[in-house]
């Protein structure tokens, strides 16, 4: 069985694989009860926002890690995939700025991939 830690690490490399912008692991357990890691990465495109989300649910599906909720996977600039300890937010460029994860989450620790 994975950890969580490892699925933050699975889905961040697996949207690197798929030419993610700026994907980063943010470890926010010690600072709050919603989740254990946010997995933060951009696409190009309202297109390509939607492939990394795609290719992030099948890989991950394929390990038997089955997302407990989605959204915004008909929206043109975010999707997110909630795997209870680890959420994965796709954005596009505009929205990422928009939301400003990293400086919400600014005390969490920024972890290597």
């Amino acid at each position: 069985m994975m950890t969580s830690i490892d699925i933050a690490k699975t889905a961040a490399n697996i949207l690197d694989s798929k030419k993610a912008i700026d994907v980063n692991i943010l470890g926010v357990r010690k600072i709050s009860s919603l989740t254990d890691y946010f997995v933060i990465a951009s696409g190009t495109s309202s297109t390509q926002v939607k492939a990394l989300a795609d290719e992030v649910e099948f890989k991950l599906k394929q390990m038997d890690i089955i997302p407990e909720h989605i959204e915004g996977h008909n929206s043109n600039s975010w999707a997110l995939l909630d795997y209870g300890n680890v959420i994965v937010n796709v954005f596009s460029e505009e929205a990422r700025k928009f939301y400003n994860l990293e400086h919400l989450w600014k005390d969490s620790e920024k972890i290597d991939m």
